[in-house]
């Protein structure tokens, strides 16, 4: 760590000062800490992770209950082969199965079931009370409403960008 950055003390990550590096390391960690807390009680509560409430979530929100695989994949910014992954498991519970597209018949479909729509009702209530738990409640009011402007304006340079909208692995 040595230097500077426009008048700034230099960061361990090049290009970064102290302020920017610290910002960015304490984002990062408190991401993945709360997603390892939601995904943790998620699969002590539900036998689910959180990506599987994620997927449970968006076809219970769907009009006809059912999405198509690759809608689905981009939704949740994964590749189409971890989804399909993910429907196999939640399949293999009875909480969703899965039909061809009655369009072209050459499309997938997930279609949660009623067994599936009951486990959501269930993991959504814990999946709440951890988000409370681990970040709303360490956030004032003022905090939780820069927070979500902050993110959203990250989204939005992302999705402006081109940003890759897919993770490798997930």
């Amino acid at each position: 760590m040595e230097g500077m950055i426009a008048g700034r003390t230099a960061g361990d990550l090049p290009g970064l000062d102290m302020a920017e590096q610290r910002a960015w390391e304490n984002y990062l960690e408190s991401a993945l800490r709360m997603y390892a807390a939601v995904d943790r009680g998620l699969a002590a509560t539900h036998d689910l992770t959180l990506v599987d409430v994620r997927l449970l979530e968006l076809l219970d929100r769907s009009p006809t209950g059912t999405q198509r695989m690759g809608d689905l994949a981009d939704e949740l910014l994964a590749l189409p082969s971890r989804v399909t992954r993910r429907i196999r498991r939640l399949e293999s519970m009875g909480l969703v199965e899965r039909s061809s597209s009655l369009e072209d018949g050459r499309g997938v479909l997930a279609v949660i079931t009623a067994e599936g729509r009951e486990k959501i009702a269930k993991a959504l209530m814990t999946y709440s009370q951890d988000v409370r738990t681990h970040f709303l409640s360490q956030l004032s009011r003022p905090q939780m409403a820069a927070m979500g402007e902050s993110c959203r304006r990250i989204v939005a340079a992302l999705r402006a960008s081109g940003a890759p909208d897919k993770f490798s692995h997930a």
